[in-house]
């Protein structure tokens, strides 16, 4: 069951994200996170009742999930699409920092605090609590404005066809080396870490003969050092090459992951410091890696773009998940953490010896 919900919370992103990419850049951003965000608090609502109700069944839950997940399609990408409408270029990095610390905050607070809703309230109203946070998200929107990019490809303002924008998209994207390359170097590296960390109560058990106190002291470790990490990046902004920041942040990070896969059962503090530090970089990797598509692609293509690297790079995750199960099951856990760590040094110290993947900050489209 918890592998199904799982594929529902991710399949209609990977099978609808590419045709919502040419909706994102064609339509008002700002009606899109609206009408996305009061969908899925809409479905939220119809889940609340039925709970009220006594009348849930599995598949209700299943269901909102779908929803929820078709909602996140359109909202990610137009989001991520908007900001550089709204920032600086100088500053896109560090907006990116910031929204990885939150994010890692929020990873935090959310479960202890949603366990301590559910022993003193019912379930339906934490969820009326989450259609709240909901409007509260959409209240702002009223107000700002997001400028519509001004399209390169002025002949094809006339007609609209979500097949001819995805193919447009597609050509851009193949035809630009150096993010097609980032494109697969994000995608492989789903590939292997989705997985790595989904093993991790496996690793805390069967190798550190850990609990569930071992097994949040690791995940507290990584959400931690992901709020400073996205906080340190918020400030600093990275080097004046965002690339290099990057590529640095995934060599250290790959090189965390091997010492977790190297350590014996008896460092489990050193294995916690680790994970702290997959942590930090991984929240520098990933904002130096937004910032760079939203520096660099044009405007009028982001939500192609986007779209286009969350689906294929969703799509790894259970593709990931079923090798490394049979992986870990033959040789360890351990071993799967240690090929991830050094395929991640080896991508990383790769790059700085190609020029296409290089030199992409020096394609400016918008």
């Amino acid at each position: 069951m918890l592998a199904f919900a799982s594929l529902m919370a991710i399949l209609p992103q990977v099978l609808t994200g590419p045709f919502v990419g040419p909706l994102v850049d064609r339509w008002n951003r700002r009606i899109i996170l609206m009408v996305s965000d009061g969908i899925i608090a809409l479905a939220i609502v119809l889940l609340a009742l039925v709970y009220s109700q006594g009348a849930v069944q599995i598949w209700h839950i299943y269901a909102i999930m779908f929803i929820r997940s078709i909602g996140s399609a359109f909202q990610w990408p137009a989001m991520q699409a908007s900001t550089s409408l709204l920032v600086s270029n100088n500053y896109l990095s560090r907006i990116s920092g910031l929204n990885q610390a939150i994010t890692g905050l929020v990873n935090i607070i959310a479960p202890p605090l949603g366990a301590l809703l559910l022993e003193v309230l019912p379930i339906h109203i934490i969820l009326a609590i989450d259609v709240s946070t909901a409007i509260l998200a959409i209240g702002p929107l009223f107000f700002i404005q997001i400028p519509q990019p001004a399209r390169e490809d002025k002949s094809s303002e006339k007609k609209f066809s979500v097949v001819t924008d995805l193919r447009e998209g597609l050509h851009y994207l193949w035809n630009w080396k150096g993010l097609m390359l980032i494109l697969v170097i994000a995608m492989v590296i789903n590939l292997l870490a989705n997985p790595t960390f989904s093993l991790t109560p496996i690793l805390v058990t069967r190798h550190f003969r850990g609990d569930v106190l071992e097994l949040a002291w690791f995940q507290s470790a990584s959400g931690i050092g992901m709020v400073l990490g996205g906080f340190i990046f918020g400030i600093w902004g990275g080097s004046k090459r965002r690339i290099k920041t990057a590529m640095l942040a995934l060599i250290l990070l790959g090189i965390n992951i091997t010492i977790v896969g190297v350590a014996p059962p008896t460092a489990f503090i050193l294995a916690v410091g680790a994970f702290f530090f997959i942590g930090f970089m991984n929240s520098i990797a990933n904002a130096s890696f937004l910032a760079i598509l939203q520096a660099t692609v044009s405007s009028d293509m982001q939500g192609r773009i986007f779209t286009l690297t969350m689906s294929s790079s969703m799509a790894m995750s259970p593709l990931g998940l079923a090798i490394a199960g049979p992986v870990a099951d033959i040789f360890s856990v351990q071993i799967w953490f240690l090929f991830t760590g050094i395929v991640m040094v080896i991508i990383g110290v790769s790059t700085f010896f190609i020029p296409t993947i290089m030199q992409i900050e020096d394609r400016n489209h918008k």
